[in-house]
């Protein structure tokens, strides 16, 4: 891997992992558009830029890692644990469902779904507007709603968002709780890719490493305060068509 590829890869990792528009997906198209092969090192580089996008969750959330916010972490671990629990036992299975096909459908089928979405609640008062006052069976529909995430190209920013919409939270509440989910689903899922592939940093050139660490984080950290800052004036409209175009456009690729 060149600088090249790790910047562009960096670029599309922060950019796309806390939008609704799978993150997955994007970077299986942006990896074959490039050539390059899904070798030990390259999936060691993913892990990296991964680690990189949860580090600038932390650092835009800083204020929430304190005792003071004991009672939202536990909500946020109760939403972790359906996706956590059969992500693990259908690991293999998930496995054989990458495939750029797969991941089309999905985007279009996600798209479809932020649209009708966006119809069900477009006169609907939000019951959550602060995190603080979500409960527990609420983080458990969200939980639930994630595990469709672990089909490629549903994207788990998107599926978290919809089922926070659907159990009552406003657009900005539904978001900034997928971005704290984001943790420990992010960190699970590094922690175990860190685990079978840390024979591949061996040898491995440390310079594109470093650099597409730097880009992931910053584009991770700017697209996360403009996308809150989006929904301060818009709905997720945008992102379900753009959803249903990129897929259709794959479609036609494949």
């Amino acid at each position: 891997m060149d600088i090249v590829h790790s910047v562009v890869l960096g670029l599309v990792e922060g950019a796309t992992e806390f939008l609704p528009i799978s993150s997955t997906g994007h970077m299986i198209v942006v990896s074959q558009w490039l050539g390059m092969a899904q070798t030990e090192g390259n999936k060691a580089f993913e892990v990296i830029i991964q680690l990189a996008a949860i580090l600038a969750v932390i650092a835009n959330y800083k204020e929430r890692f304190s005792f003071k916010h004991t009672r939202l972490w536990c909500q946020v671990f109760v939403a972790f644990l359906p996706v956590a629990i059969v992500g693990f036992l259908l690991r293999h299975q998930i496995k054989d469902l990458f495939s750029v096909s797969v991941v089309a459908t999905m985007f279009i089928v996600g798209g479809v779904v932020f649209l009708l979405t966006e119809k069900v609640i477009k006169n609907r008062t939000p019951s959550v507007e602060r995190l603080e006052a979500l409960s527990v069976k609420q983080a458990l529909w969200i939980g639930l709603a994630q595990v469709f995430a672990l089909i490629p190209g549903t994207s788990r920013a998107g599926s978290t968002i919809v089922g926070a919409l659907f159990v009552g939270l406003s657009r900005k509440a539904s978001a900034e709780f997928s971005f704290l989910l984001a943790l420990p689903v992010m960190m699970a899922a590094s922690g175990y890719d860190l685990l079978s592939h840390y024979d591949a940093f061996v040898g491995e050139e440390w310079l594109p490493l470093a650099v597409g660490f730097v880009v992931a984080f910053v584009s991770a950290f700017v697209v996360m305060k403009l996308f809150m800052a989006f929904l301060e004036r818009f709905t997720f409209v945008a992102f379900g068509w753009y959803r249903i175009v990129f897929g259709g456009l794959l479609l036609l690729l494949v």
